[in-house]
Formats: C-alpha cells, structure tokens, sequence
C-alpha cells in the first residue's frame, strides 16, 4: 500500500519533524494496542515495524522534494482494510509533519 502526501515543506523540516513525532505513529493506530518501532538507514528514509492485533507490518517512509510517501506491506489477509488504512494514514500523516 502506497499513500503519498503532498507538502510544501522542506526536506529537513519534514525529516526533524518525523524525528520528533515518530513516537506518536502508535498512538493513531485504533485500539491502542499497537507497538511501533523506527529506523532512519538514511537521511530520507524511515522504516517502521507496526505490531498490532498478532500481526506484524513493514512499512517506510520517503521524505520527497513535495511529497511524503509511506509504504506499508499489508498481507492479503488484511487487504480488505487498506482503504480504511490509507486515510488514516493520509490524515494522520499531515497532522506529524503540520506544525506544532
């Protein structure tokens, strides 16, 4: 599942942001049970490991020139979710890179 979110922002604040709030990724997943672990391999790139429910799922997320783009793999058991999980992360994703 890809989801891209337009911005207009540049890269480094989008990446210090992301830095700053990649703690919060967990606190957006419904159910509040969810475990989220983070990694930065470059200086564009985050990798995630979202623990939810007895699944695990891998995602990423490039910082782009005006856009950013978050990958995550969704089983096919799960792929009946992926609208509902793309919105929120579309909506989600704009509130950790909008100011504050």
């Amino acid at each position: 599942m890809r989801v891209a979110i337009p911005h207009d922002l540049p890269r480094e604040t989008v990446r210090e942001r992301m830095r700053r709030r990649s703690h919060e990724i967990a606190g957006h997943i419904p159910g509040g049970m969810a475990e989220v672990t983070t990694d930065w391999p470059s200086e564009n790139r985050m990798t995630m490991r979202i623990s939810a429910m007895g699944q695990n799922l891998d995602g990423r997320v490039d910082i782009e020139e005006s856009e950013l783009v978050f990958e995550i793999d969704l089983p096919p058991a799960l792929g009946f979710l992926e609208p509902m999980i793309a919105g929120a992360v579309r909506q989600q994703g704009q509130k950790l890179i909008g100011k504050g």
